[in-house]
């Protein structure tokens, strides 16, 4: 258990990159995220239990793995195989609103389709508009207010999907607003009021009384997800000409499963060179120094409110983006990094040592735990999920015994239901994909995972074990397809 409860700030960001913020990635301006990892202590190692949205913030929520909670796909699509979320199942929210927590909540939802924060025990502040959750148009009123309603501002650079806007998606582009008028900018200012609040002590939640001395706010940033839509001056912050291809952008799909390449097609972007994604990269990047430099507002905030020596912040994304990494566009049914590693900071004061590096694997939803035990309270009986906080004191036993492997799965959404299993630990990764052949990395020798070598003789060893522990993982947590996996492993 932890040492004593402490209030705490999660930001959580949408389809951010682990690289951007890692000391060995690319050259992007993150100096909060950078803070957070000098201040408290940075994961190496972490990873999204799915990677699409719905799935990945239900994890969060419930501590299960996506099989367990049910929300395997997107829940705003018509092929929603569970449209929300089922109500009977414990999450950390709502146990900590019983446990005296005060809890608001700002920004993206997209956990269910009719469902909203306030279903699971927080006080929403507002922040969402109809990007797949329609919970109010706050943001639109912002917009309106201050002049530059958002259906009136014509974008410039724009790059889409399908060679054009008829049929394509919007990839990126410059827009003409302020930097007060982004999303970003609106989700800082209605997370810094909540805190202001908190400050105060005028925002005690329903229910929870006089002993109300803790709050727990949730700030969900609608980026860096496509479209990447910045303005100056982060539109034109990093000059494509300087940015290099991915070294996974050497794709050829050889050996790899068919719907790789398929899904370059589907998605539209088979016709991209690397210039195009330059361009689009360069606008990602932009995405997320916008979304930092946001960041570092509520910090500032928690400071003035004099409540950042009281208040642990964590900093996650639900998962990654391809941007042209593997050729790619978005995400789908390919279980690379790119997509399923995730950045994750957490800056404790007088827990977390400064400036330390987590190499253990972890798992997104162990936030579920951790943040009960940086209450005091103990986890529901369902979680699948493992406390963060011994790792944060440095506890070495913990470290020693903790597990090496992580674990992933995927089910598909408008590209088709699509069977995936994955277990990757630092050596090695291996994927079973239902209706294809299977996958497996040496990331030691292949890091970009541009070689499978699931057919390959020398490697015939490391695939049976990879496929033993994937089989007791899927045994260990009931997953409905552990009974026909087995007989399809090769």
């Amino acid at each position: 258990m932890s040492p004593s409860p402490a209030n705490v700030l999660f930001v959580l960001t949408d389809q951010e990159r682990y690289d951007c913020t890692a000391p060995n990635g690319p050259d992007v301006e993150t100096p909060t995220f950078d803070r957070l990892s000098s201040e408290g202590t940075r994961f190496s190692q972490a990873f999204t239990p799915i990677s699409i949205c719905t799935s990945a913030r239900a994890s969060l929520l419930t501590g299960l793995f996506p099989h367990a909670h049910g929300m395997v796909n997107n829940s705003h699509e018509a092929d929603a195989i569970r449209p929300n979320l089922p109500s009977d199942l414990p999450t950390f929210s709502e146990r900590l609103d019983e446990g005296g927590y005060t809890l608001t909540y700002t920004g993206k939802w997209h956990v269910g389709r009719d469902q909203t924060p306030a279903d699971f025990g927080f006080d929403y502040r507002g922040g969402s508009d109809v990007h797949h959750d329609d919970i109010d148009d706050a943001f639109r009123r912002y917009r309106t207010d201050r002049g530059t309603p958002i259906d009136a501002v014509e974008l410039t650079d724009e790059i889409y999907t399908h060679g054009g806007p008829e049929d394509g998606t919007l990839v990126a582009a410059r827009t003409p607003i302020d930097v007060e008028d982004t999303r970003a900018y609106f989700l800082a200012e209605r997370t810094i009021e909540a805190l202001e609040g908190h400050a105060d002590g005028d925002d005690a939640s329903e229910g929870a009384g006089d002993d109300a001395s803790h709050f727990f706010h949730r700030a969900d940033f609608y980026g860096p997800h496509h479209p990447y839509v910045v303005p100056e001056p982060y539109a034109s912050m990093y000059d494509p000409d300087d940015i290099d291809p991915w070294d996974s952008y050497a794709e050829t799909f050889a050996g790899k499963p068919a719907a790789h390449e398929r899904f370059l097609h589907y998605r539209g972007v088979d016709h991209f060179e690397w210039d195009i994604w330059a361009e689009a990269v360069a606008k990602y990047f932009g995405f997320v120094t916008l979304i930092d430099h946001q960041v570092g507002r509520i910090l500032e905030a928690l400071e003035e409110f004099e409540l950042a020596d009281s208040t642990v912040v964590v900093h996650a994304a639900d998962h990654g983006d391809f941007t042209g990494s593997h050729r790619q566009f978005n995400k789908g049914p390919l279980m690379y990094d790119e997509t399923y590693r995730v950045p994750l900071q957490i800056r404790w004061p007088g827990v977390t040592d400064s400036g330390t590096t987590c190499d253990q694997p972890v798992h997104l939803h162990d936030l579920a735990a951790t943040f009960l035990d940086v209450a005091g309270l103990e986890p529901p009986s369902t979680f699948q999920a493992r406390s963060l906080v011994p790792l944060l004191e440095g506890d070495e036993e913990t470290r020693s015994e903790w597990p090496d492997a992580v674990f992933a799965q995927y089910h598909g959404e408008e590209f088709g239901l699509y069977t995936q299993r994955m277990v990757r630990t630092r050596e090695y990764k291996y994927v079973y994909n239902g209706p294809d052949r299977d996958e497996l990395y040496d990331l030691a020798d292949d890091p970009a995972e541009l070689h499978n070598r699931c057919d390959h003789p020398a490697y015939t060893d490391v695939k049976e074990r990879m496929q033993a522990r994937l089989l007791e993982w899927m045994d260990r947590t009931d997953d409905p397809n552990r009974k026909w996996v087995p007989h399809a492993l090769g």
